[in-house]
């Protein structure tokens, strides 16, 4: 009963707070700061322990909880690619380190308009090589990452991929962006976060003068062949979750061993609500379960 009033409550916080500040009118700027303090309530785990490092020339936050075993993931935070940082992440960051009993890097790649694509697939690809040259096994990186952090999580494994080097153990993307062209939306009863014309937006920000359509931009246009074990998770109520379908169809079509998970009654990246919504706990448990069962094989 007292999970229910809670994901109520926040539901009408997504819509009345979030949303609206979600809104293209609203310079970049502005909505780096206003969701800065709106993630102050994503809450990590007591314990968590956060440290500013530099990850192939970037910077980035090492999140550990407790004495993280063996393994690494390289966690992509969304935010349409212009805004969200490692900061902002820290809740979510911080019950993934938890869970996974890994440590967990957030990089904070350069974001549009400032700095438009390819410039925050360069900076995944140096955080991941830079994991490589440490001496970290492939097999026991988890590359992760939510929304537009989603999209560039399958956007680095297939260029990794066509280049010829070692693939992560596994992949895992939360309410992934993965279609910018935005012709194949979901239209869902309510969507407490996102406005069709903010991501729409974005999409023009970070694009540049690149078609939408390019596979790093757009990864369900891209060849998914090859690619690690891949843990899809997407809430009912949001207009990414045909993304979340079609790149799970997309996937097990070519072969790539993949899971979809459609949580009913929730919204974009609830997985930032985990330490107070059961249901965003256990998600952030099966994310971890899926890295350590991948590493495994």
């Amino acid at each position: 009963m007292l999970q229910n009033v809670l994901e109520a409550s926040l539901r009408q916080t997504m819509c009345r707070i979030i949303r609206p500040w979600l809104h293209p009118a609203l310079p970049v700027s502005l909505q780096r700061s206003l969701i800065a303090q709106a993630y102050r309530s994503s809450v990590p785990p007591r314990a968590s322990r956060f440290t500013s490092v530099s990850i192939g020339g970037i910077p980035a936050t090492r999140t550990e909880h407790g004495q993280p075993g063996t393994g690494i993931v390289l966690y992509l935070h969304g935010g349409g690619y212009i805004i969200g940082s490692s900061s902002t992440h820290r809740g979510l960051t911080g019950h993934l380190a938890k869970a996974s009993e890994r440590a967990v890097i957030t990089p904070d790649y350069r974001l549009a308009p400032e700095h438009p694509f390819p410039a925050a697939l360069e900076d995944a690809e140096a955080a991941y090589e830079a994991l490589l040259t440490e001496g970290h096994d492939p097999a026991s990186i988890a590359i992760a990452g939510d929304s537009a952090g989603g999209g560039l999580t399958i956007a680095l494994a297939m260029r990794l991929r066509d280049k010829g080097r070692p693939l992560p153990g596994s992949l895992a993307v939360l309410s992934p962006w993965v279609d910018l062209t935005h012709e194949h939306l979901y239209s869902p009863e309510r969507e407490p976060v996102l406005q069709p014309r903010w991501i729409d937006k974005a999409a023009r920000l970070y694009c540049g003068q690149e078609l939408r359509t390019h596979p790093f931009i757009s990864p369900i246009f891209g060849d998914l062949n090859g690619l690690p074990p891949l843990l899809i998770q997407a809430g009912s109520e949001e207009i990414l979750l045909n993304d979340a379908r079609r790149l799970a169809d997309r996937a097990a079509q070519q072969g790539v061993d993949t899971n979809l998970e459609i949580y009913n009654s929730l919204w974009h990246v609830f997985q930032v609500h985990a330490g107070q919504l059961d249901r965003a706990t256990d998600a952030i448990k099966v994310i971890a379960s899926h890295i350590s069962q991948s590493q495994a094989r």
